[in-house]
């Protein structure tokens, strides 16, 4: 199905932001690989998208979940002065409601993230295999594209080849997820494409966790302060592989 070029412009806009219905977008996809205006374009209006979201506030620890802790330190803390079967009673009624309101608090935080930022990490890995935009430094050698993130963002990611394990290291990108800076590692297993992205969070190291969305399978877990979202058509079993691997030290 044939769209010109003012088409094309005139919808360049929300196929960078992934507004676009499938269909359409393919058909966008489709003109694009063909012509070169249209993809420059597309490719300068995506880049000042990712631009403007990563420029926002990152998430903040709610003010109210802060209130809630201070409120109930004090309440501890004047307890501790009352009889001691009093005191006691009350310190254990006042840590039960901070783990309540915390556990409370964290459930409503997993709920708002989770499916936007999982959306998100699927659509970036969606944008990478169209038009070209893959890899930013595409090479096989960890030792250049680890320094190419070097100043572009505040973090310094992990980068390994274990192209002996059946995992090739394609390149890296920049992308923007959460309206935060990540870094995009791309591994290759047969013909299927693996993105991972990663960027810094303030929580304890977690186990793996997995879900599906369209197609792809995606696993998320957490070390030494780095979130780790792995995402490929590639079968759940195979792609554990490579988390196992990327938790493994990587030489500098």
């Amino acid at each position: 199905m044939n769209i010109s070029c003012d088409e094309v412009q005139a919808l360049i806009d929300g196929f960078a932001d992934g507004e676009l219905d499938l269909i359409r977008g393919v058909e966008l996809d489709l003109h694009l690989k063909d012509c070169t205006a249209c993809a420059a374009l597309y490719e300068s209006r995506a880049r000042m998208s990712s631009a403007i979201r990563c420029g926002l506030l990152r998430p903040v620890t709610p003010e109210s979940l802060r209130q809630r802790v201070s409120t109930a330190v004090q309440a501890i803390d004047i307890e501790e002065r009352a009889g001691e079967a009093s005191r006691l009673q009350m310190r254990w009624l006042a840590i039960a409601a901070v783990v309540v309101g915390l556990v409370f608090s964290s459930v409503l935080w997993l709920r708002r993230m989770t499916g936007p930022v999982l959306a998100e990490v699927v659509d970036s890995h969606i944008r990478s295999l169209m038009v070209n935009h893959l890899v930013d430094v595409a090479s096989s050698d960890q030792h250049t594209v680890r320094p190419w993130f070097v100043g572009r963002l505040d973090f310094s990611p992990p980068v390994g080849d274990f192209a002996a394990e059946g995992f090739s290291l394609v390149g890296g990108r920049l992308d923007c997820i959460n309206h935060q800076a990540v870094a995009a590692l791309v591994y290759q297993r047969n013909q299927h494409v693996i993105n991972v992205l990663i960027w810094p969070v303030n929580r304890r190291d977690t186990g793996v966790q997995k879900a599906f969305r369209q197609r792809y399978v995606i696993l998320q877990t957490n070390r030494s302060g780095l979130d780790y979202w792995i995402v490929s058509d590639l079968n759940a079993d195979e792609l554990a592989k490579l988390v196992t691997l990327l938790a493994l030290p990587q030489s500098k």
